[in-house]
């Protein structure tokens, strides 16, 4: 099964589709970790990834559709395929469709996660992750066991993201919605969208997720 996981920054779309790699044996494609492991790898596509980003331009589409390509005809993905942070536009949309023609695939549905963006900013602002291990924790619904103390390793080293502030993810957001949501509409019309609520207690978010997936499987 092939699906792709829609949903503004912060949505939950890593969290939900590190559960579906654990539990159906599928293959997460982010475009970011893509990015960066291509950017190490000392392929052909690696070398041209690295001088882009090198640069500081952004990566253009028919690099992104490369990797994935790459992904797509080589990665051992018994269940599937999951997209998260790509497509992002309307453009990314045709060529992702084309591709998975191209290689004998098809995508199965697309996952809405859909959020209150009032809420989403409360649990982005307030999200942070041990500087050691990398576990994560929020300020409000997440706290560790112990105050300061990381209930993975016992770290007392904590961070937060950078972009994790209002401004910024205000920016985001403003993004997603003038590039990536018509996304919806697009997919919807396509017969291929589902729709979930994104800001449930993440075990809900998963077992609605499981709902849709078993509907189209």
């Amino acid at each position: 099964m092939n699906i792709i996981l829609l949903g503004p920054p912060g949505a939950g779309k890593g969290t939900q589709a590190g559960f579906l790699v654990a539990e159906r044996d599928m293959v997460q494609l982010s475009t970011g970790d893509m990015l960066r492991a291509a950017k190490t790898s000392g392929t052909e596509m690696g070398k041209k990834v690295a001088a882009v980003m090198d640069r500081g331009e952004l990566v253009t589409d028919e690099i992104v559709i490369g990797l994935i390509e790459e992904q797509l005809t080589t990665a051992d993905a018994a269940g599937g395929f999951i997209f998260d942070g790509f497509p992002r536009t309307l453009a990314q949309a045709d060529a992702l469709g084309a591709l998975l023609e191209k290689v004998g695939k098809k995508l199965d549905t697309v996952i809405e996660m859909r959020v209150d963006d009032s809420a989403l900013v409360k649990r982005i602002t307030g999200r942070f992750t041990c500087g050691n291990c990398g576990a994560g924790y929020h300020e409000e619904f997440k706290k560790p066991a112990k105050d300061g103390v990381c209930d993975e390793c016992g770290s007392t080293e904590f961070k937060k993201r950078a972009d994790d502030n209002e401004e910024s993810l205000k920016t985001r957001l403003m993004a997603y919605y003038k590039e990536t949501s018509p996304l919806i509409g697009y997919y919807y019309a396509k017969g291929k969208l589902q729709s979930v609520d994104g800001l449930g207690a993440m075990d809900a978010v998963a077992s609605d997720i499981t709902k849709a997936l078993d509907k189209v499987s």
